[in-house]
């Protein structure tokens, strides 16, 4: 069974994105684990209210065949983290799914990993991408190898559809 990990900010993560990506994955044969900084009770911008099974800093790339960063407000914590960039560029280099939604693909610009790829984000967000090289398509859902990028709540379901067939191969 392949697994995933999910990253989420303790507050003001985008309900959606969190939950219909993780219902995609799980209908596709995929286990996840959700990652936080706080093991106690994590709030969507939107009022979902989410256990975290594990800490962000203890995940173990190895444990996990994709590491996907939920987007939301909240997600600004990690676009400038050294372990979210250096998570991010180990699951590259190790042929293992990335993939980042809305404000979360930031995460991903900055970690260095969208340099000539295309990608998306959620539109405000775009010049963030294009400044890190990214090649900025504005679709709802891209794949470039195995990075995905989707731009926001509206293609949450697709998002985590798409990550499943990535790991299915």
């Amino acid at each position: 069974m392949k697994k995933a990990v999910m990253v989420i900010s303790h507050e003001m993560f985008r309900d959606e994105e969190l939950l219909q990506a993780k219902e995609a994955l799980k209908k596709n044969g995929v286990e996840v684990k959700v990652a936080s900084t706080e093991l106690s009770e994590a709030k969507g911008k939107l009022g979902a209210k989410v256990m975290p099974d594990m800490l962000f800093k203890d995940i173990d790339l190895k444990d996990f065949d994709a590491i996907v960063f939920v987007g939301g407000p909240g997600s600004v914590q990690f676009w400038d983290d050294s372990l979210a960039h250096r998570l991010l560029r180990e699951a590259v280099s190790s042929g293992k799914v990335s993939a980042g939604i809305c404000a979360a693909c930031v995460t991903l610009a900055r970690a260095g990993i969208l340099k000539g790829k295309r990608a998306t984000v959620f539109p405000g967000d775009s010049q963030e991408l294009i400044a890190k090289g990214a090649n900025y398509t504005a679709n709802h859902v891209e794949k470039d190898g195995l990075i995905i990028t989707a731009d926001g709540p509206l293609a949450a379901y697709a998002f985590g559809e798409e990550i499943a067939k990535a790991l299915k191969g």
